[in-house]
C-alpha cells in the first residue's frame, strides 16, 4: 500500500491548489526519500536534469515563440479580415469567424490558452458591442480555442509523440481532420443559437469574389506557414524540432517584411513571454517525467494495464472507459499535465489490445482540450471568464451546446480509427 502514497499525495495537493509542478516533485520526493530510500538522491537528482535533455522538446520553445510573435507581426489580423471576408454575412457571422479564426491560427499558435486570450482581446469586444450576450461570447472564444492544439504545430501533438515514442508527423497530419469536425460542429450549434437569438451578420451582404481574393492574398504568407512545416517533415527537408526554428524564422519574416507590424523593440516582449510559457511547460514535463520514474520502478502502469484488461478485452469499451476516465480528471488537473500524467499508466493496455497509439493519441487530445473548457478548473475557461468578467455560472450556461457538440465529435472520433487514421495512412 506504500506504493500508492506519492499517488494519493498528487491528488491531495492538487485539490489544495499546488501548483502541479510542485505537486509531482514533491510527491516523487516523498517515493525516494522516504519509501524507497535504495536510490541515492544524487541518482534522483541526475533524473531532474537529464528527462530534459532531449533534442526534441527544443521544439515546444520554438513553437511557443511562434504564437507570441504571430500576435505582434500582423498575422492574426488579416487573418481575422480572411475569416470575416468568407463568413462574416451568415447570421451570428462574428460567432462563426470566432471559430474560423481559431482554426485557421491553430497551425501557427497551437496554444489553446494563447488563442483563447488573444480572440478574448481582439474578437469578443467586438462582438459584445454587436449585441452578442458577454457570456455567450466567453463560450464560443473558450470552445473554440479547444481547436487550436489539435492542429499542427500543436505542442501537445509533440509532447504525446515523444511520450508514446510515435511519429510526430503522424500526429501532426492526423490533427486536420478532427480539427476540422470540432469547427463544423461548433459552427453548426451557433448557427441555431444565432437564429433563435437573431444575432446579426458582421457584414450586410457576402463579400465580392475581389474583396475575398484580396483578403486571401494578404493572408496566404500565414496560411503557408502551417502548410509548409508539414511538407519540410514529409520529405525530409528538417526534423519537427528544426520546424520549430523554421516556423519561427518564417514568421518574423513575414511580420518584418511582408506585414511590416513586427518592430525591433517587440523582441523584449516576445522573449519575455516565450521564456515565462517554456519555463512553466517545463517545469511540469520535469516533474511528471520524475513521478513517472516512480511509477516505472513500481510497474504501476503495468497493474494499471492488467486491471483496465481484466475490466473488457474489446478496444472501443477500453477506449470509452479511457474517455470517461481523461473527461473527470480533466475538470480538476490541466489538460497538458492530465495528458503527461496518465499516457504512461494508460498506453500499455492500449497497445495491448491492439488500438493504434496515434489513434489514442488525438483521442486524448481532443478530450483534455475539452476538459480545458470545463469546470471547475478548465484553463480556458478561468482565461476568457477572466478577462471578460464573466460569471462562471453564466459561462456553463451558455458552454453547454457547444460543449454537447464536441462531446458528439470525440465519441465519433473513438469509435471510428479510420476517420483518424485516413490522412496518416494517405500520407504514409
Amino acid at each position: 500500500m506504500d506504493i500508492y502514497i506519492p499517488i494519493i499525495l498528487l491528488f491531495v495537493l492538487f485539490l489544495l491548489n499546488i501548483p502541479i509542478a510542485f505537486s509531482l516533485i514533491a510527491s516523487a520526493m516523498v517515493y525516494f526519500l522516504f519509501i524507497n530510500d535504495s536510490l541515492p538522491v544524487s541518482l534522483v537528482m541526475q533524473r531532474f536534469i537529464s528527462s530534459v535533455s532531449s533534442f526534441p522538446l527544443l521544439a515546444i520553445p520554438f513553437f511557443i515563440m511562434v504564437g507570441s510573435i504571430m500576435n505582434y507581426s500582423g498575422i492574426s489580423r488579416n487573418l481575422l479580415a480572411f475569416a470575416d471576408s468568407l463568413i462574416g454575412h451568415k447570421t451570428g457571422g462574428l460567432a462563426h469567424v470566432n471559430v474560423m479564426l481559431s482554426t485557421l491560427m491553430g497551425g501557427i499558435s497551437g496554444s489553446a490558452n494563447a488563442d483563447a486570450a488573444m480572440q478574448s482581446k481582439i474578437l469578443a469586444p467586438e462582438m459584445t458591442k454587436r449585441g452578442y450576450d458577454v457570456a455567450f461570447t466567453a463560450a464560443v472564444t473558450a470552445t473554440s480555442s479547444s481547436i487550436s492544439p489539435v492542429i499542427p504545430p500543436g505542442i501537445n501533438l509533440i509532447i504525446f509523440a515523444l511520450l508514446a515514442n510515435v511519429s510526430v508527423h503522424s500526429m501532426f497530419i492526423a490533427g486536420y481532420v478532427p480539427a476540422f469536425l470540432m469547427a463544423a460542429s461548433l459552427m453548426i450549434t451557433i448557427a441555431f443559437i444565432a437564429k433563435k437569438r437573431n444575432y446579426k451578420p458582421s457584414r450586410e451582404k457576402p463579400a465580392s469574389a475581389k474583396e475575398r481574393f484580396h483578403y486571401f492574398g494578404k493572408a496566404i504568407p500565414a496560411l503557408l506557414i502551417p502548410f509548409g512545416i508539414i511538407l519540410g517533415m514529409r520529405f525530409g527537408l528538417f526534423t519537427p524540432t528544426e520546424a520549430g526554428a523554421i516556423a519561427v524564422l518564417l514568421c518574423t519574416i513575414i511580420g518584418l517584411l511582408i506585414y511590416r507590424e513586427l518592430k525591433p523593440q517587440h523582441f523584449v516582449q516576445i522573449l519575455r513571454e516565450t521564456i515565462q510559457g517554456t519555463s512553466s511547460v517545463m517545469f511540469i514535463i520535469v516533474g511528471a517525467l520524475v513521478f513517472g520514474y516512480y511509477m516505472t520502478l513500481e510497474q504501476i502502469p503495468q497493474n494499471v494495464a492488467s486491471m483496465l484488461i481484466g475490466l473488457t478485452d474489446n478496444k472501443y469499451a477500453l477506449l470509452l472507459i479511457i474517455n470517461i476516465l481523461l473527461l473527470v480528471v480533466g475538470m480538476f488537473i490541466e489538460g497538458g499535465a492530465a495528458m503527461i500524467i496518465l499516457t504512461p499508466l494508460l498506453l500499455p493496455a492500449v497497445l495491448n489490445l491492439g488500438i493504434n497509439p496515434v489513434h489514442f493519441g488525438i483521442v486524448v487530445i481532443v478530450n483534455i482540450m475539452i476538459g480545458g473548457v470545463t469546470p471547475p478548473f478548465g484553463s480556458m475557461m478561468f482565461t476568457v471568464c477572466s478577462i471578460l468578467r464573466v460569471r462562471m455560472v453564466d459561462f456553463v450556461r451558455e458552454a453547454a451546446p457547444l460543449l454537447g457538440a464536441l462531446f458528439t465529435v470525440l465519441m465519433l472520433l473513438t469509435f471510428s480509427e479510420g476517420l483518424v487514421m485516413f490522412l496518416p495512412n494517405l500520407f504514409k
